[in-house]
Parts: C-alpha cells; structure tokens; sequence
C-alpha cells in the first residue's frame, strides 16, 4: 500500500495492521442487521463516473433504486449522525436485556427544538455501552422503534485506534493548539484503557489514521441503511467524523450534507502540522455547509483552504462561500445557545429552596467567585488559582471577604500533564487557604467530585461572579447557565430568587468560543495573572447600577440565542445552500480522499471553436492574456525566464500581425523581468 495516502476503497476491505488480528472482522456483521428497513430510494441522480476500484455489483448497488415507497410520497427529514447517541443504555437489574432513556442533557436531543414540526428526526451514532455481538441486532431494532436511533456498533480494538488513539490522542490536542513534540505527549483526555506504549501517545501514527478512516465508513454504512438520499438532510457534528462526507458525497453525489465542528479549529499554522490535513480539508469540502462557533474558526478554515488547496472564498449578502469544482460550500457562523427550557426547569425544583438557604448561611457576609470546569488540561483551573491568589495579595479588602468555589468535575481520563496539573491546584488550594485562611474563613473551596444539577443551580444563584480562565475551548455555555440562574424562573416569586434588580459578572478567557458573543464580560488573557487578578477585583468592584445592565445585556442574548435557534439558523442555511442540487448536471470524480463532485451551471454551454476563431478575425480589437508559471514557463522551472524560443513561438501561434492591441501576461512572482 502506498503510504502517502490513503485510498477509502482498500480501506473498505478492511486490509489494514490497525485492525490487528482478523483484519475487517465483524465488518461484515455490521451491514447485515435484521432491521426493519425505512423506506428510502437507493439511487444516485445525476451522473457518477465508473470509479476504479468498484466491481460490477457494487456499481450496480450504488445505482439501484430498493425502496419501499415512491420517493416522492417521502417528506423532508433530517438524519443528525455523531459519534454518541442521545441516548443512555443500561443493563436491566436481572441481566436480561436492556433498558433505554433519553439523555436530557445532550446537545443533539436539545436541538430537535429548533426542527421544524413536519420534519423527522433520526439519530445515528454509537452507544456509551458495551452490547455483545449476540444482542447487537435486537437492541438496533428496540432503538429504531422506540427511539428513531440507528447504533453503530465498533469493534472493541478499532474503537480504541479510532476514539482514544487518533480523536483523543491527536486530534483534540492540535485543535486545542497542542503539538506533539515528543513521543511521551499524551492529552489529558486519553482513556487509561489504551496501553501508554501503543503508538499514538502524541505523535501521528499512520495505523490510528486508518482506524479513523474505517471507523467513519462504518458510520456511512449505518446511514446507507436508513437514508432516503433525494429526501433527506444530513447533519454531521464534530471532529470525530470528518472523513464521514467524503464517504457520503461518493455514494449520493447530490446528498444535501451539512457539518458543525463544537470544537475550536487552529490556525493554519498549527493545522498545516497534521500529516493528514489536506485529506481532512477536501473531506469536508465535500459538505454543502459548514458550520463553526465563532469567526476566528471560520477564518482559520478559510485561511488552510487558501494555503493548502488554493481556494479563495467569496462573500455575498452576509453569506461566505468556497468555490469547490463548481459547487459552492457555505460556511456558517453560529455560536450554540443552551436550552432554556431545560435549564428553567431546573431553577423550579422543590430541592433548590434548601440548598440556596443552606449556601447562603455557609457564605453569609462573602463574596463568593465561582468556577465550575472539566479537570483537564485546557480549562485553566491552576491559573485561575494563581489570579485570586494574586488578586487577595494585590487587594487586601478582599482578605476575609472573597472566596473562590471551584467546581471541578471529575476528569474523563488519564494522563502526565493532567497528573501534574492536578498536583499543581491541590498544592495551591493549600497554599492559598494556609496563607489567607482565618477561624471560620477558607479563600479558595474545592469541589472535586461530581455535582448535582439542582446544587450547580444553587452556587450559580449566589454567585456575585462567575469566572472562566480556559486557555482553549471551542463554545463553553458556563457563562450561559449563570447568566440563566442569576435572572431566575420567570414568573417564579420563591423567596429564594435573588431580591431587587438582577445582575451578574463574568471574567471571562479571550481564548473560549462564548468570549465574543458577552460582550458586557470582562475579557482576559488567562496566562496573564495579574491581568485576570485585576479582572475579577474589577468585577465584583464594579458599581451594582453597572452590573445590573450588563445582566441585562446577556440575558436578551442567551434567551433569544439558544439552542433551538442556533439548530434552526442551521437548517435553514442548508437548504438555502442545497436549493440548485437537483438541477445541475454532475460528475464525481476522483479516488480516496480526492474524490469530489464537478457540477456544472443549468446554463452552461461549451464553447464551439468555430465560433471562436471566427470572432477572432472579425474583431477590432484584441487582448491576449497570457499565463506565465505552467504556461510559458514549467512551475517546477529554477530558471524563471522564459526562452527566446519558447515566447516567439508562443507569440506566433496567437498572433495575427498588426491586429492585437494588448498582450498581458501574469506571474505571481514579483522579480521575473519580462
């Protein structure tokens, strides 16, 4: 196999080492599900190439038509694939089967709210749980039924090259601005259940690229099943399903597919590092819309197509698009919002009475700050730390009146910088609290274990300000939540809202994708520590007129922005961008990762030379534009001066003496001397 890329078509065979033993087993089993099948059309519109590398049955496949109903009976839906379903699978008590429920506080179910009513829903992804192969088939089908949930199903070995070895291990560094710069790098993320001698442990590993790669064609095989692709929407999310379009654009060329990225995307000078990032790029060019949480990631992606793959973007009406062989890739700006409803809900439950009453006593005559982060190596918390400590140093006011919450939850894996960071905010909790602790009075409280939805709500509550120091991440909805609990339940007159005008602070990263959208929070550079001292002395300094209309600012803008908008806005985008789909002509055309699909306009007409040549003679005047690298000269050329004899003989195969008025030549070299 050539190692310089890798072809999707061998991939399908499952012939690589990162499979291990067995190769593509149980490959085969996952396409092979009893299921009761959806109707769908089976079919590709338009005009595929033959692809090499495809036998005469799967050629036949791709273009056969197997459903169950007329297409055109079929309304509109939406199939949203991931890499974790909205769903949360148990083991029934007995042993015997299992028992499903919706996963209330998913992003995916949340985003049905902004669906429009007349359109389904269908989920597909994979499962947090571990079905043996006997149960595989009857919990799809209990998961179709009952929930509109289609599971992938990976096996145990690809699962860990696919998730923990290239997602975790490789992707989430560099998209959080980590580069592998010794072998012993490792993201904090990492699950302990992958050896820390298997290859992967920061630097690329060509064998957990595949696994990516194949992983995702089992995505595709699960979607093959349930689509209707002359009906439906696809919507794929985040980085663990890049290379998920590529698949798809190559079996449905006129698919209507849209992606969101929840995670940060680098610059291109981080991004240009991956080994791979050409391939990613033209997978997901291969999307009709793109989707990212703030301007600086679209600008990022825009900048790595430019440089790598030498495509511009327009813009048009508020509208960004790429040019990508005649079809147009929008790209979209949305941050996601949270679910008011939700979140609503919860400042209404009967147990928030106590545990405000019970918090307010524990903080009565303090200033309490709050924290509320994922223990990992991104988000901060040790330099958080450091700012109040140098902030109880600087601003001695403060010294027996302010005191930090921070509420970590428990970390998702293993590994030595997370080790280390861990290490380093116990020794500043002691350190802190030893040095400004008085009777009665801890500065920092540390909350190192999972906390409950009703008792997040009740330090929101209480919180003077909220303060977030992550040094990258992609969206971060704390701001959000607080902001929500400190307005309180509408309507609500508990004795435990918050008395008078509401108001709020945030001390927020500059380097979180919810910075830009608070424009009332105090912005700081984290890795500045007497900077973010002075913005959280700021923030609960600051007069309560102040605060009061800063609230009020966030609050019109959490509520009117949450995740039902932001699903929405999305959709309603796709099908802008989809509109000319089934009315151009296409050919797909290309291998691997190059793949692609060349659409041409209703009203294109190729050119008669006739007619040409005769326009030509007749005209009176003529300009003749010449390309200069490629064309009078090779672009692999040193010498960049063109030959006498190369530029005469150019000149006289366009040249009729004493007719042309211009000749314009073009080089993007600025010392070539004509």
């Amino acid at each position: 196999m050539s190692r310089s890329y890798t072809n999707l078509l061998d991939l399908a065979e499952g012939n690589f080492a990162a499979l291990g033993p067995g190769g593509g087993g149980g490959r085969r089993r996952q396409g092979s599900f009893g299921l009761k099948r959806m109707s769908r059309v089976m079919t590709v519109p338009g005009t595929l190439s033959e692809l090499e590398g495809e036998d005469e049955s799967e050629r036949a496949a791709t273009n056969s038509v197997a459903s169950d109903v007329p297409s055109s009976l079929a309304a509109d839906r939406l199939i949203v694939v991931s890499n974790q379903l909205p769903v949360v699978a148990r083991r029934r008590p007995d042993g015997r089967g299992w028992s499903f429920s919706w996963d209330d506080d998913s992003l995916l179910l949340q985003l049905r709210d902004g669906i429009p009513d007349d359109m389904e829903v269908l989920f597909v992804g994979s499962l947090r749980a571990d079905v043996p192969v006997a149960e595989q088939d009857e919990v799809s089908q209990a998961l179709l039924d009952r929930f509109r949930c289609a599971p992938v199903f990976l096996p145990d070995h690809l699962n860990d090259r696919f998730y923990h070895g290239f997602c975790k291990r490789h992707l989430w560094p560099l998209f959080h601005y980590m580069l592998p710069f010794s072998s012993s790098t490792s993201a904090a993320t990492t699950s302990s259940s992958v050896p820390t001698s298997s290859p992967g442990n920061g630097r690329f590993d060509r064998s957990a690229w595949e696994a990516y790669v194949l992983a995702n064609k089992f995505f595709f095989e699960k979607v093959v099943e349930v689509i209707n692709p002359e009906d439906d929407y696809v919507w794929v999310h985040d980085y663990h399903l890049m290379a998920l379009p590529t698949f798809l654009r190559r079996r449905f060329n006129r698919l209507r597919i849209g992606f969101f990225l929840h995670s940060p995307f680098p610059s291109s000078e981080i991004y240009r590092t991956l080994p791979v990032r050409e391939e990613i790029l033209k997978a997901l060019l291969n999307c009709d819309l793109i989707g990212f949480h703030t301007f600086d990631y679209a600008r990022h992606f825009l900048s790595c197509c430019s440089r790598m793959l030498g495509i511009e973007y327009q813009s048009k009406r508020g509208y960004i698009g790429l040019d990508y062989f005649g079809r147009t890739v929008g790209i979209k700006i949305m941050p996601v919002g949270i679910h008011m409803g939700q979140l609503q809900s919860g400042l209404r439950l009967p147990d928030r009475e106590w545990r405000l009453s019970e918090l307010r006593q524990q903080f009565e005559g303090k200033t309490v700050l709050l924290g509320v982060d994922d223990m990992d190596i991104f988000k901060g918390i040790n330099l958080k730390l450091l700012a109040f400590e140098n902030m109880l140093r600087t601003h001695p006011k403060w010294q027996g009146r302010a005191v930090l919450v921070q509420i970590a939850n428990p970390a998702r894996g293993k590994g030595k910088d997370l080790d280390a960071i861990q290490v380093e905010i116990e020794e500043s909790c002691r350190r802190i609290n030893g040095d400004f602790g008085q009777s009665g009075y801890s500065p920092v409280v540390f909350i190192d274990r999972e906390v409950s939805t009703v008792e997040k709500i009740a330090y929101y509550t209480i919180a003077e300000c909220v303060v977030v120091t992550a040094v990258r991440d992609g969206m971060n909805l704390t701001p959000y939540e607080y902001i929500v609990c400190r307005q309180g339940a509408p309507g609500s007159e508990s004795m435990s809202e918050v008395s008078g005008p509401k108001k709020s602070m945030l001390v927020v990263s500059e380097f979180i994708g919810c910075s830009p959208s608070l424009s009332g929070a105090i912005r700081v550079n984290p890795w500045n520590i007497e900077a973010t001292a002075e913005g959280m002395n700021e923030a609960i300094s600051m007069p309560e007129q102040e605060k009061q209309l800063r609230h009020e600012k966030h609050y019109r803008y959490v509520s009117s922005h949450d995740v039902a908008y932001w699903s929405k806005s999305f959709i309603q985008d796709l099908e802008r961008a989809c509109k000319d789909h089934f009315r151009r002509t296409c050919w797909g055309i290309g291998l691997g990762f190059g793949f692609r699909v060349v659409a041409l306009d209703p009203h294109f007409t190729k050119l008669n030379i006739d007619s040409i040549v005769n326009a030509y003679e007749i005209s009176d005047n003529r300009a003749i534009l010449l390309d200069y690298d490629g064309t009078l000269v090779p672009q692999t050329s040193i010498n960049k001066a063109p030959s006498a004899e190369v530029f005469c003989g150019s000149m006289k195969a366009v040249l009729v003496p004493s007719m042309v008025d211009a000749i314009i030549v073009t080089s993007y070299h600025s010392d070539i001397d004509i």
